[in-house]
């Protein structure tokens, strides 16, 4: 499993949700940032003063994913975030070693998707993820 790391401008945000939904992807994790990168910023004049602006405001998004699909969805987030300008962000992509779903404890690709390995009756209580241990 991979975890992709998208850095973009938030104005981009609902151009790269759209293109990962056409991929058929829709879990993502989204949290307000504040960075710089080459772009460093830019100066502003308010009320005669100049002030410098370092910090620009960035979307972090992360996506969790089977390696297949890795390249899939780096495409999309490339395709939805791109202006062709500094500043429209980073994509890393990371190894995840486990994953699981705190409701029903599946674990690996399994806690990733809506299906299920097994069914409901099947599904053994979260407890037994720490009896390997």
């Amino acid at each position: 499993m991979k975890k992709i790391e998208a850095i973009i401008r938030p104005v981009k945000f609902d151009d790269v949700k759209a293109a990962l939904a056409d991929t058929g992807y829709g879990g993502i994790t989204v949290t307000e940032v504040e960075g710089h990168g080459t772009q460093k910023g830019f100066t502003q004049v308010w009320r005669g003063r100049e002030y410098k602006v370092e910090l620009l405001p960035k979307l972090k998004l992360e996506v969790v994913c089977p390696d297949k699909d890795v390249v899939k969805l780096v495409r999309a987030i490339l395709k939805g975030a791109q202006t062709g300008k500094v500043g429209d962000g980073k994509v890393f992509v990371y190894n995840i070693e486990a994953a699981y779903r705190i409701s029903t404890g599946e674990e690996g690709e399994c806690a990733l998707s809506g299906k299920t390995a097994q069914g409901p009756a099947e599904r053994q209580p979260v407890g037994h993820l720490f009896d390997r241990v």
